[in-house]
């Protein structure tokens, strides 16, 4: 039998059909890297130890509160996450936030109302590139509450340090985690007081294919220096969405919260709403 070699035209045709089939799989191809990538954002954007860098912007207002229960409470968080790559093993997560406080007939006296800036924390994680046993990831470190507020009524007027610690999970789109620190002061004394505060905010949130997340937690304050009722205890439910905008990708999200315990004198229930700007990094 003799092998008959292909015309020269049909040659031709054939890498032509070749050609055009790459390059159809090629962009079907890129985007679905791209939502594999856009998935795997959105569900980082639940752990606060991620190797990601962001940039939340959370505006917060809470109703009730104040000396007559009819007290307004405004306040943005700008909270940049920045994470550092210092050895082979280990990253640590900068956590800030700067809070912008507007508020009115929060606090007793002539003036009604204060605008300004309340004091920062300052969050270091140090955390395991690998999770621990496959499963646990997470991280523990120094906190740093700065008096950086710019009127008495919203700062603490002194310096205050103590740990702080985040332990969670992730499968299946869902994570379950738990973030929590305490601060003691550590100079400034005022009218006798020292700062003694503690944070603590169980989390549990599902995140979709379509990149959109379902969350629950309670982001419990207790302020030890109080008399009666020391912790405000707000139930939070949220939902958000990863976009991208251009080549920027954005999580905006929204929910509300009631506070099923709280202090004499502070809020009842609140919204929220927020944007996160994300700029990853490419690692864990």
């Amino acid at each position: 039998m003799k092998l008959r070699l292909l015309p020269h035209s049909f040659k031709a045709a054939a890498i032509g059909v070749a050609t055009t089939a790459l390059a159809i799989a090629a962009p079907a191809a890129h985007a679905a890297d791209e939502q594999t990538d856009d998935a795997k954002l959105a569900q980082q954007l639940s752990n606060p130890v991620a190797a990601l860098i962001s940039v939340p912007m959370q505006g917060n207002w809470d109703s009730g509160g104040g000396v007559n229960g009819e007290g307004s409470y405004y306040k943005l968080n700008i909270q940049p996450v920045i994470p550092v790559d210092i050895s082979t093993d280990w990253n640590m997560i900068s956590r800030t936030i700067v809070p912008f406080i507007t508020q009115t007939n929060i606090t007793p006296g002539p003036a009604t109302g204060q605008t300004g800036f309340g004091d920062t924390t300052q969050s270091l994680f140090f955390s395991p590139k690998a999770p621990a046993g496959g499963w646990l990831i997470w991280g523990a470190g120094p906190a740093l509450l700065i008096p950086t507020g710019t009127s008495a009524p919203l700062t603490a007027d002194q310096w205050a340090a103590g740990p702080t610690v985040v332990l969670l999970t992730q499968k299946h789109g869902w994570t379950f985690g738990l973030l929590a620190n305490q601060l003691w002061g550590i100079s400034g004394d005022v009218n006798g007081t020292k700062v003694n505060a503690m944070y603590v905010q169980p989390f549990i949130t599902y995140t979709t294919k379509k990149y959109t997340t379902f969350g629950l937690n309670t982001e419990t304050t207790c302020n030890w220096n109080l008399s009666g009722n020391q912790c405000a205890v707000p139930i939070n439910l949220f939902a958000a969405q990863l976009v991208k905008l251009g080549d920027q990708r954005v999580q905006f999200g929204a929910g509300g919260r009631y506070y099923v315990s709280r202090p004499v004198g502070t809020a009842e229930w609140g919204l929220r709403a927020y944007a996160t700007f994300l700029f990853p990094t490419g690692k864990r």
